[in-house]
């Protein structure tokens, strides 16, 4: 779980419920490596909140992506194509999460930001 943070304003954030690459322990991270890359789409991405989601190719439910797991020099824009892992999310294990995502098609016809500030066309 995430912990809690003040804010600017003296008030607390609510711990998130998804785990980060810091927080995850030596064996969901071996589980990780494990498990077969998969395709899918970026259905929305958020630098300022620090995560988004992900629409799988085989369908099913959509997959947060926490900004930690996210590889490369390119932050995600919506119909970036990418591949990734998925992981159960502790501590309930009901859902999963997307990790190690890496960008394979960056969206034609859009501006793409590196993390570094710099732009792409």
């Amino acid at each position: 779980m995430g912990d809690e943070a003040q804010k600017p304003d003296g008030t607390f954030r609510i711990p998130s419920p998804y785990t980060n690459r810091r927080q995850r322990t030596i064996s969901v991270t071996e589980l990780a490596a494990q498990s077969p890359r998969l395709n899918g789409t970026i259905k929305e991405f958020c630098r300022e909140k620090g995560h988004g989601f992900i629409i799988p190719s085989e369908g099913g439910v959509d997959l947060f992506v926490h900004i930690s797991d996210v590889e490369g020099e390119f932050i995600p824009i919506k119909g970036d194509e990418v591949t990734f892992q998925k992981i159960l999310i502790p501590p309930k294990n009901e859902s999963y999460q997307a990790v190690h995502v890496k960008i394979t098609h960056l969206k034609e016809g859009e501006i793409h930001h590196r993390w570094d500030g710099s732009t792409v066309q």
